[in-house]
């Protein structure tokens, strides 16, 4: 018998200071921060986000190497999102289109990237998705 994986139940990233990255996630973002499992013994914040899935942010002293890796956060509105960014002085990268989506990046304070997404119509790979799988 197969697994059956259901959902992502969370991300982690790696972070430098805590205080900037509270500033980001708790403040740019709007994310509630939550107490993190009670036998970890090493410095991680915790974020919620809906559906029970959470962000951990792991604090090492060097970040990860800028890449293409990201995680991507939903909003309902991409056009509000860009102007919540810009008017807190983010960058925001602009990306190749997706059928039904409007979508962009930002970056936390220590280069990790995120994927700021809105779908418009539900991902369906019969109508927008390619003509062959990746070999």
């Amino acid at each position: 018998m197969a697994i059956r994986l259901t959902r992502l139940d969370h991300c982690s990233v790696i972070i430098t200071d805590l205080e900037k990255a509270r500033a980001f996630y708790g403040g740019a973002l709007g994310l509630e921060e939550i107490a993190k499992p009670r036998p970890f013994d090493f410095v991680a914040l915790w974020y919620r986000l809906e559906d029970g899935q959470t962000l951990h942010l792991l604090q090492k002293p060097q970040p990860d190497t800028r890449s293409p890796r990201h995680f991507a956060l939903r909003v309902g509105d991409a056009g509000a999102a860009r102007a919540h960014f810009r008017a807190l002085g983010i960058e925001i990268q602009e990306t190749g289109p997706i059928p039904h989506c409007d979508r962009f990046f930002v970056w936390d304070p220590d280069g990790n990237r995120i994927e700021i997404i809105h779908w418009l119509e539900p991902y369906d790979p019969a109508t927008s998705g390619a003509a062959e799988l990746d070999r």
